[in-house]
């Protein structure tokens, strides 16, 4: 074989190799699969807060803390019991809610250093995020039988008359709830005070005793004279009242101070002379007739029935240590131009934080409001460990809201968070709007009026319940253990 022809099949070789590599090479590209496609990822749901929610547990585990579950209103079904708020039902406008500022709770207060008293103050009737928000207080007339010892504002030897009231004196209370008072209304000027008596003067009594008797009616128009005069002068120590009530509990006669007043009594008082005393004088102070337990409403019915009483009286006020809270309704629908008022109810040195927390929010703030009541008070604002100070035969077991342990410290105790459960988040002025009770939820809705929502549940049963809160077709879904308070807000 010549060398030309090696050449040409070398050549031959070496292109036939190219072409089975590149043949194959082909091949290998047509049997790839083609390019995948990325799936489409539907991003989560973002669930935004609409409802804040703030509870309290009645085994004190939780207190007044604001949650940090979220709440989003929807749509999705759900087998659940609803709790349907309708604002387009209004019922009363609301005062407020508080407390009784006995002379002996200011005692206590007063005894604070200056610096934790301030805070104190600014906690119970601030407006801050660390505030409760108090809007109403209740006062006595002279002493209640929560202050050390009993007084009125003309106290004489026996025997002795003042007939136009000369030695009448604010003095035994300006160191204590005046001075403290004022503090109050440098934080909230528009808080509303509510003061009644729990004794008229003795010598205008038909008993020298502070305890029980009657005012004789030849003392009715110096009495009414009296009432004005402490309207007077309470006013020009820079403290306006709202309205009185003629008497503390008129129909218990037992306690230090006390007097006893009829139906009778207190509608001749009202009218002839209460009444006229204050159109006279041109004061504006609301009169409330009663100022008792719900299972006597004919009292204040037979007062508002007299029609010369009738045009006098605002309403009506109410405690709950007999009866039921539906009383307030009775007297309500029997004369629906006039208030009614819940104004007092003690919780006991010897009461259980998880039962006294459920019975107070069911029957003094969901059960009053449910019934028109314009605010919700409970009894003495504090006291000290002893749970005094109190009168000789007063009240030895009313526990305050809060107990001042020492000069720079205290303790809220259950009163504390009955109130602040409402007074935090219904301001004056807000509306009670619609809501249904579903089982063991009891409630009470409330708009504001920067027109926020408010409902207040307590799950009145011993089970965790899981419930709905419905709103405008839309409805978010919670969970509230037995015997807790929750409050829920939303715009």
């Amino acid at each position: 074989m010549n060398f030309n022809l090696k050449t040409t099949i070398k050549a031959l070789f070496f292109a036939s190799a190219i072409f089975a590599q590149v043949k194959c090479s082909s091949s290998n590209d047509a049997t790839d699969p083609p390019p995948v496609t990325p799936p489409v990822v539907t991003p989560p749901v973002t669930v935004t807060n609409d409802v804040d929610f703030w509870l309290t547990k009645g085994n004190q585990s939780v207190l007044l803390a604001k949650q940090t579950t979220t709440l989003g209103f929807g749509t999705t079904y759900n087998t659940f019991p609803n709790i349907v708020v309708d604002e387009a039902i209004k019922y009363q406008t609301v005062d407020g809610f508080g407390y009784t500022l006995t002379g002996g709770s200011a005692d206590v207060i007063n005894q604070m250093i200056p610096a934790k008293k301030s805070a104190l103050l600014q906690e119970l009737f601030g407006s801050g995020e660390t505030s409760i928000g108090i809007s109403y207080i209740r006062i006595s007339i002279g002493a209640s039988d929560l202050n050390a010892s009993p007084f009125t504002y003309d106290d004489l030897a026996t025997g002795e008359t003042d007939l136009d009231l000369a030695k009448f004196s604010l003095d035994k209370d300006k160191a204590g709830v005046i001075a403290l008072l004022k503090e109050i209304l440098a934080i909230n000027p528009k808080i509303l005070i509510c003061a009644t008596p729990w004794s008229a003067p003795l010598w205008m009594k038909d008993k020298d005793s502070f305890i029980g008797g009657k005012l004789q009616t030849k003392y009715y128009d110096v009495y009414a004279k009296y009432f004005v005069k402490y309207i007077q002068q309470m006013k020009a120590e820079g403290i306006t009242i709202d309205a009185v009530t003629p008497q503390n509990e008129p129909l218990h006669d037992g306690n230090n101070p006390s007097m006893y007043m009829s139906a009778l009594e207190q509608a001749n008082f009202i009218k002839t002379n209460l009444g006229p005393a204050f159109k006279a004088a041109g004061i504006k102070t609301k009169i409330i007739a009663y100022d008792h337990n719900c299972d006597q409403p004919s009292y204040p019915k037979t007062i508002l029935a007299d029609a010369d009483a009738f045009p006098f009286v605002d309403g009506s006020a109410f405690h709950l240590y007999a009866g039921d809270i539906s009383a307030l309704s009775n007297v309500y629908n029997a004369f629906p131009t006039k208030n009614v008022y819940f104004t007092e109810q003690w919780t006991s040195s010897t009461g259980e934080f998880g039962g006294d927390l459920k019975w107070h929010l069911k029957n003094v703030v969901i059960g009053s409001m449910r019934n028109y009541s314009k605010n919700a008070l409970e009894w003495n604002l504090a006291n000290n460990g002893s749970f005094e100070p109190h009168t000789a035969g007063g009240c030895n077991m009313c526990k305050g809201a809060l107990t001042v342990t020492s000069s720079e410290s205290f303790q809220r105790n259950v009163a504390y968070y009955i109130i602040a459960h409402a007074s935090k988040f219904v301001p004056a002025g807000s509306v009670r709007i619609g809501s249904n009770i579903s089982g063991n939820l009891q409630n009470v809705a409330f708009v504001t009026p920067t027109g926020s929502k408010v409902l207040i549940v307590e799950n009145d049963g011993s089970d965790m319940q899981i419930f709905n809160i419905k709103f405008n077709d839309k409805w978010v879904t919670v969970t509230l253990d037995g015997g807790s308070v929750g409050t829920f807000t939303w715009k």
